[in-house]
C-alpha cells in the first residue's frame, strides 16, 4: 500500500471513530454546535453587508484605480519609513474597523506592492486603534487601561511592523524589486489627477465609516451627534461617490439616477429600516459596474476576487470561533466551558484551583510564582483566538474582571484580541502564507504577553 493509499485509509479510520465516540447526547456539545450557527447568523446579519462588503469594493478599487507606482512610494520598501509607519498607524483612528474588515484592504494595498511592514501595521492599526473603543476602556474599565490600551496599540503597530520587515527584509527586497520593475502606470487612470482618485476612495471610505459608527456610552457630545446623523452622512457619502463616478468615469447620469432610485424610495417609505437602503445601494452600485467601461468591469472582477478568497475562509474560522468560545451575547455556550476562562486569568492561582474543581487550599509555591506570566500568555492566546466585533470586547472583558481577571491579563487581551481572529488568521495566511503568519500572530501575543505583565505588576 502506498503512503497516498494508508493517509487515506488512516483518514477514514479517524472519522469513523469521531464520528463512532461522538457525544451527540452532551448538552454542552449541543449547545457549541448551536452557538457556532448563531455566531454566523450575527455575523452575517451585523457585519457581512456594513463592513466587509464596502471593504470588499475599497480593495478591489485599490487594485484597479491606485497605481502600484503610487503605493511602492508612499508605502513600498524604499519609501520614506517615518512617513510610511505613520499613516499606517494612524489608520485605525478614521477607520474603526474589526479584525475581519480590515483583512480586504490590508490584502488590497498589500498585493499592490506595499512593504511588509507598513502594510503589517496597517493590519494591527485598524482594528486596534479605535479612539471609542479606547474612549470606552477607559469610561467602563478604568482609566489605567484605557490608557494603557490607546499607547500600547500605536506602539505595538510600529513596531511589530518593523520587526516583521527586519525578520523578511531579503525576501521584501526581492518582492519589491519585482513590483518596481513592472509597467510604472499601471492601475490608473487614463489622465485621471491624484485629488480625483482621493476624493473616490474618500467618499467610499466615508461610506464605511460612518455606516458603521457605533453607539457611543452617553447621549450627548460629538460622538453621539454623529451616531444620531449616521444615516445621513453615508448618504451624503454615497452621493459623494456617484458624482465622482459621473465627472471621474462617465457612468452616464441617468444610468446613476436608476441605479439609486431603490435605495432612496427604500429610505422614503421604510425610514426606519436604513439596512434596506444600503442594501439597494451596494445593488445598484453592483450593477453599475456591469456596463461598458472597461476600468469599471475591472473593478467588479478584483472585488470578486478578493471576496473568492476571503468570505469562504471567514465562515469557518466564524464557525470555529463560536463552536469554541460562543457569541457575544452567549459566551458561556461554547465547548469550553467560561469557567475555565475565569479561573486561568484570575489574580490567585489558588482561587483558580478551587473554581475548577480542585484544593485551593493546597496551592504550590512555583505555581504562584509562574502564575503572572501564564495569566497573560493565557490571556494573549484566548483573545487571539476569540472573535470581537468593534466595542464588543469592553463589555466582555467587564464581566470577566468582575469575575476575578486581572488587570494584566486584561490588558493583554484587549492588545491581541481586537487585532486577531481565528477568523483573521486564516485569511492572512491566504495572502502571507504560513511563515509570516506565524510569526505576526507570535509578536502579537508575545508582545501582548509581556505588556499585560509589567502593566500588572505596575498596577499591583
Amino acid at each position: 500500500m502506498s503512503r497516498t493509499e494508508l493517509r487515506r485509509l488512516l483518514a477514514i479510520g479517524g472519522v469513523f471513530a469521531l464520528l463512532y465516540w461522538l457525544p451527540v447526547d452532551s448538552p454542552r456539545l449541543q449547545s457549541a454546535l448551536v452557538e457556532s450557527l448563531r455566531l454566523a447568523r450575527w455575523y452575517a446579519r451585523e457585519h457581512v453587508l456594513l463592513c466587509l462588503v464596502p471593504a470588499l469594493f475599497i480593495a478591489g478599487g485599490i487594485a484597479v484605480f491606485v497605481s502600484q507606482a503610487a503605493v511602492l512610494r508612499y508605502f513600498g520598501p524604499t519609501a520614506n519609513r517615518w512617513l510610511a509607519y505613520t499613516v499606517a498607524s494612524v489608520s485605525g483612528t478614521v477607520l474603526a474597523v474589526c479584525s475581519c474588515t480590515v483583512l480586504p484592504l490590508f490584502g488590497g494595498i498589500y498585493l499592490r506592492g506595499a512593504g511588509l511592514g507598513p502594510a503589517i501595521v496597517f493590519l494591527y492599526s485598524g482594528p486596534a486603534i479605535n479612539v471609542l473603543a479606547i474612549v470606552l476602556t477607559a469610561r467602563v474599565l478604568g482609566a489605567p487601561l484605557g490608557v494603557a490600551r490607546g499607547i500600547g496599540a500605536v506602539l505595538f503597530s510600529v513596531v511589530i511592523g518593523l520587526l516583521m520587515q527586519l525578520m523578511f527584509r531579503r525576501e521584501e527586497e526581492r518582492r519589491g524589486a519585482v513590483a518596481a520593475s513592472g509597467p510604472p502606470g499601471e492601475g490608473s487612470g487614463p489622465g485621471r489627477p491624484l485629488w480625483a482618485v482621493a476624493v473616490h476612495f474618500a467618499a467610499m471610505v466615508g461610506v464605511l465609516v460612518f455606516a458603521n459608527w457605533a453607539r457611543p456610552p452617553a447621549a450627548a457630545g460629538l460622538w453621539w451627534a454623529v451616531y444620531r446623523t449616521k444615516w445621513g452622512l453615508s448618504a451624503v457619502c454615497a452621493g459623494l461617490l456617484a458624482v465622482s463616478l459621473w465627472r471621474f468615469f462617465g457612468v452616464r447620469p441617468w444610468k446613476l439616477l436608476l441605479a439609486a432610485t431603490p435605495s432612496a424610495v427604500a429610505a422614503a417609505v421604510w425610514p426606519h429600516r436604513p439596512v434596506l437602503a444600503f442594501t439597494f445601494g451596494v445593488a445598484g452600485l453592483t450593477a453599475l459596474l456591469f456596463g461598458p467601461h472597461a476600468e469599471l468591469r475591472a473593478w467588479r472582477d478584483e472585488t470578486w476576487g478578493f471576496a473568492r478568497q476571503i468570505l469562504p475562509l471567514l465562515l469557518v474560522g466564524v464557525l470555529a470561533a463560536g463552536f469554541f468560545l460562543g457569541s457575544p451575547e452567549h459566551t458561556d455556550a461554547g465547548i469550553i466551558p467560561n469557567r475555565w476562562v475565569q479561573a486561568l486569568v484570575g489574580d490567585s492561582p489558588c482561587a483558580a484551583l478551587a473554581l475548577l474543581g480542585g484544593d485551593g487550599a493546597v496551592c504550590p509555591r512555583w505555581l504562584e510564582i509562574i502564575w503572572p506570566v501564564w495569566t497573560n500568555l493565557f490571556a494573549s492566546v484566548a483573545g487571539a483566538l476569540m472573535y470581537f466585533a468593534t466595542l464588543t470586547e469592553v463589555p466582555i472583558l467587564r464581566g470577566l474582571i468582575d469575575s476575578g481577571m486581572g488587570q494584566g491579563p486584561a490588558l493583554a487581551l484587549l492588545l491581541a484580541g481586537p487585532a486577531l481572529s481565528l477568523p483573521n488568521m486564516l485569511v492572512i495566511n491566504s495572502i502571507l502564507g504560513p511563515r509570516k503568519t506565524l510569526t505576526y500572530i507570535g509578536l502579537v501575543v508575545a508582545m501582548a504577553s509581556l505588556s499585560g505583565l509589567l502593566f500588572g505588576m505596575l498596577m499591583g
